[in-house]
C-alpha cells in the first residue's frame, strides 16, 4: 500500500513539514509506505517548500521599521514570501497595524535585491500580508523596473479577488475600520489607474490582482505573471506523480471552510486526486460544518476536544490516520 501525505501547515500550531510527518510516523507504525510532500498554496510555507531560506536581508517593515526577512536564492531562482517583509504578524496582529500606512515596500526591495544578486527567475508568494497598499511601495522600491525585463517574476496567488476589492475583502481582517475601508477602496481606484498610464497595464479586471492588498496587481503592472500558488507548488514537487499509484492521500490544514476548495491545497489535492481514482482523507484542526460532505474528513476538535487538539496536533493527526489505515485492513 501507498499513502501520500499532501499537506498544508496547521497554522499556529504545526508546520506542513511536521503535519506529513506525522502522517508518515502512523504509515510507519502500520507498515505501509508513505511519500510526505508539504505543500503550500502560495502564502506562508511556500519558502519552505522549495527548500527553506538560505538568504537573510534587512529591508522597510510594513510599518516602516527595519526587518530582517529570510529568501531563498538556489542558482538563478528566488523565492520570497510577502509575509516576511510586509507580514500582519510583523506588526502584532490587526490591533498593531497601520491599515493605512502599512507598506510592501520591503517586497520590492528583496526583489530588487534578488535581481541584482543574479536572480533570473523570482517567486513570490502572497498572504499574510499587513497591507493595502495596491503594492505601491513595493513597485517604488524597485528604482529601475527595466531590470526586470528578462526575469521571469511569477505571483503565487490563492485567490481570484479584483484590484479594487482588495480593501473590502481584506481590510477589516487587517484592522480597517468602514471608513477606512472607503479610502482604500478609493486610493486603489486611483492607483488602478497610475498603473495603466504607467506601465500600460489594466490590473482592474486581472483576477487574483487583490491578492496580498493588491500586492499582486502591483507586481502584475511590472510586468509579473499572476498564477495559482498551488498549482505552481503541486508542478514544483510533482504531486500528480506522486499520487500515480498511490492508494490513499491524506490532505489537510488547520480549519476546513469553504475557502479550502477554491485554490487552496486541500481543495486542489482532492480535485487532482478524484482525477486519478486515489481515495482521500482529510484532517483539519476544525470544519465548518457546510463542507465535511465535500471529501471524508476527521475534525481534530471534534475527535480529542479543543484542548487537546492545540496542544498535541501532531499526535492527534498520527492517532486519527493509524485508526483509518487499521479499519482499510479489517
Amino acid at each position: 500500500m501507498k499513502v501520500v501525505a499532501a499537506v498544508d501547515k496547521f497554522r499556529g500550531t504545526a508546520t506542513a513539514a511536521e503535519v506529513a510527518a506525522a502522517i508518515g510516523h502512523a504509515c510507519w507504525e502500520s507498515d505501509v509506505d508513505c511519500v510526505e510532500i508539504p505543500l503550500a498554496d502560495g502564502g506562508e510555507g511556500l519558502l519552505d517548500v522549495f527548500g527553506g531560506p538560505n538568504r537573510r536581508t534587512v529591508v522597510t517593515g510594513p510599518l516602516g521599521d527595519p526587518v530582517t526577512a529570510d529568501w531563498r536564492l538556489d542558482r538563478r531562482t528566488a523565492v520570497i514570501e510577502s509575509a516576511r517583509a510586509a507580514g500582519l504578524t510583523l506588526v502584532g496582529g490587526p490591533e498593531g497595524n497601520d491599515p493605512i500606512g502599512a507598506t510592501t515596500t520591503g517586497v520590492g526591495e528583496l526583489i530588487d535585491h534578488a535581481v541584482g544578486v543574479g536572480a533570473r527567475r523570482i517567486v513570490v508568494g502572497l498572504g499574510g500580508s499587513a497591507t493595502t497598499d495596491g503594492g505601491f511601495g513595493a513597485v517604488r522600491a524597485i528604482p529601475a523596473p527595466t531590470r526586470l525585463r528578462g526575469v521571469e517574476l511569477l505571483v503565487a496567488c490563492d485567490v481570484e479577488t479584483r484590484f479594487t476589492d482588495a480593501a473590502r475583502v481584506f481590510g477589516p481582517q487587517k484592522g480597517a475600520t468602514p471608513a477606512q475601508v472607503a479610502f482604500l477602496s478609493g486610493r486603489l481606484d486611483r492607483l488602478a489607474q497610475l498603473y495603466a498610464d504607467e506601465f500600460g497595464v489594466d490590473v482592474r479586471e486581472l483576477p487574483g490582482a487583490g491578492a496580498a492588498g493588491g500586492l499582486a496587481g502591483g507586481l502584475a503592472a511590472l510586468g509579473g505573471e499572476l498564477v495559482p500558488g498551488f498549482d505552481l507548488v503541486a508542478d514544483e514537487v510533482d504531486l500528480e506523480g506522486h499520487l500515480r499509484g498511490a492508494d490513499l492521500v491524506v490532505t489537510g490544514e488547520g480549519y476546513l471552510d469553504a475557502q479550502s476548495f477554491a485554490g487552496k491545497v486541500v481543495g486542489g489535492v482532492a480535485d487532482l486526486a478524484g482525477a486519478l481514482g486515489v481515495e482521500v482523507l482529510v484532517v483539519a484542526g476544525d470544519t465548518d460544518r457546510d463542507v465535511r460532505d465535500r471529501v471524508p474528513t476527521v475534525s481534530l476538535v471534534e475527535r480529542f476536544g479543543p484542548d487537546r487538539a492545540m496542544r498535541e496536533p501532531q499526535g492527534c493527526i498520527t492517532e486519527v490516520v493509524r485508526e483509518h489505515l487499521a479499519a482499510r485492513h479489517r
